[in-house]
């Protein structure tokens, strides 16, 4: 059984940006990140301390959630994302998948806190296995954004590793197990570890002879560009096995100015770049929206990968869109769009041994 060194474990702590020597910019533009609910509102001016701003919210099915909701799961907003939106617009699509709503509080059945399974996927702190040949690595709880559909809103992040030596059961685990060909960092976002706790975790994994791809599941790229860098890619590519990366874009005007400029310099880089999305009712459930994303991401170089039906998590039934209207959307995609252009939708089912084709 292979192991990881003990130089990559010593005195190292991948818990997040806080024990950073310097932050860099990216770090800085999170410390400046929406962080409440009438803030978000009035940024996008939407004041709800106007009567007619309060008014046109009631109208559009805007109450604010409960505090409580808040404290479980806050607002968080990067001003990159926030500059997206259209002013004076409820509805505009980026908002909505950020705004926190009263109905969140809603109990509907079938909407669950673990509605993918994930803690009975547990193989080890901080490692899941949900499908033959792939471990998933918890690798921060720590996100960019909080997108009100999140399916994690819930995790148990607490019990998961957070000092780099606090992998090495995990580490030990997957370099026991030659089936395991591909590490998934998830999280949270594993793009919120800084460079040097990033590239720590990778170099141990890399070490594992068997591990043939590291593919990383991020949202950074799409709301914060700017953490994407030179020093991150050439990271990348400085691993020995393939590395890949996962974005997740909703709409396509999320694929507007530095964002098209990030992506294009990570698919230029050599690096594969997927595009995972979820349809969301009211925000992208429609054939002009999905047909706007697919197009902007292959433009850019960006495979559409998946479409997702969504996860039904508590909290998130107000998202909810018609699986038979997400079959349909697809066969429309099918006949605008060549074949590359449109992502398979699927559906993440507990205990089936891949995602589920609809």
């Amino acid at each position: 059984m292979s192991s990881v060194p003990d130089a990559f474990l010593a005195n190292s702590d991948v818990s997040g940006i806080a024990n950073a020597a310097k932050p860099s910019g990216w770090q800085r533009e999170m410390a400046s990140a929406v962080r409440a609910v009438d803030e978000l509102l009035k940024r996008v001016d939407l004041n709800p301390d106007d009567a007619e701003v309060r008014r046109l919210l009631i109208f559009a099915g805007i109450k604010a959630a409960d505090p409580d909701t808040l404290r479980r799961f806050p607002v968080l907003v990067p001003e990159n994302f926030l500059a997206r939106m259209t002013p004076g617009d409820p509805d505009d699509p980026l908002l909505r998948q950020v705004l926190p709503l009263a109905v969140e509080s809603d109990l509907v059945d079938g909407f669950v806190a673990d509605a993918v399974g994930d803690l009975d996927a547990r193989r080890t702190p901080g490692v899941l296995q949900k499908y033959a040949g792939r471990v998933l690595l918890i690798a921060t709880s720590a996100c960019a954004v909080h997108c009100r559909y999140c399916f994690r809103r819930d995790y148990p992040y607490a019990e998961e590793p957070r000092r780099l030596q606090d992998w090495q059961p995990a580490l030990d685990e997957i370099a026991s197990d030659s089936s395991i060909s591909e590490v998934i960092f998830s999280g949270g976002d594993p793009l919120m570890l800084n460079d040097a706790r990033l590239q720590a975790l990778c170099l141990a994994i890399d070490q594992i002879p068997h591990i043939e791809r590291i593919r990383l599941h991020t949202r950074l790229p799409i709301v914060l560009p700017s953490r994407v860098t030179p020093e991150l890619l050439a990271m990348l590519a400085g691993l020995r096995a393939q590395p890949i990366m996962v974005v997740h874009a909703n709409h396509g005007n999320e694929l507007v100015g530095d964002c098209v400029d990030a992506l294009r310099m990570m698919v230029r880089s050599g690096v594969p770049v997927l595009n995972q999305a979820v349809l969301l009712a009211g925000i992208n459930d429609n054939l002009d929206a999905l047909e706007t994303l697919c197009r902007r991401l292959i433009n850019i170089g960006v495979m559409p990968y998946y479409l997702h039906q969504l996860d039904r998590v508590s909290g998130t039934a107000h998202f909810e869109a018609d699986r038979d209207q997400g079959r349909l959307l697809i066969q429309q995609l099918a006949a605008r769009l060549p074949g590359y252009a449109v992502p398979r939708f699927v559906q993440e089912i507990p205990g089936e041994p891949n995602k589920t084709a609809l």
